[in-house]
């Protein structure tokens, strides 16, 4: 039995196939932090999408058969860092190792670019995604002895590429 492929598409935020991954984000970020699906889907396309686009970014989807199943994007921080934004699994679909996969792409084109260094931050009420972080060899620039809703947005880095 052979599993159905993967194929990784850069798509703008405005994209069709970028939808899943807005309309989802917006309900998990509400229903962890309140407010509701719809306002959390606002703030996310009220970011100028050419923030997440050539030169400087992008916003790449995993499809498999016809079906968006994860997705990420990176955009310009500073002129030696990308910041991650988005990273999402659909929630039928995790637990499969897509969001490595997502990061594994979005780090690779980073570097194509010429980054030297990732940056990202994630919610407090998203412990998976702490978890995702640190297995994939980020470093935490918090103090993770203290309470996650003590420290509010939990940032990370990641160095890539040659250094100086």
């Amino acid at each position: 039995m052979t599993s159905p492929e993967l194929t990784v598409v850069r798509v703008d935020q405005t994209d069709p196939r970028a939808q899943p991954l807005l309309a989802e984000l917006a309900v998990e970020y509400s229903s962890r932090y309140g407010g509701t699906a719809e306002q959390m889907y606002s703030e996310l396309v009220e970011y100028p999408a050419d923030e997440f686009a050539a030169p400087d970014g992008a916003l790449v989807v995993i499809v498999r058969d016809d079906e968006v199943v994860a997705g990420g994007a990176f955009r310009r921080y500073d002129a030696d860092t990308a910041e991650l934004k988005r990273i999402w699994t659909s929630a039928a679909h995790r637990r499969r190792g897509l969001a490595r996969r997502v990061l594994v792409e979005l780090e690779r084109e980073i570097a194509e670019l010429g980054y030297r260094r990732i940056y990202l931050t994630t919610g407090w009420r998203q412990p998976e995604a702490v978890a995702l972080y640190l297995a994939a060899g980020y470093t935490a620039l918090y103090d993770p002895s203290v309470p996650a809703e003590e420290i509010g947005p939990h940032p990370f880095e990641k160095l890539i590429g040659a250094t100086r």
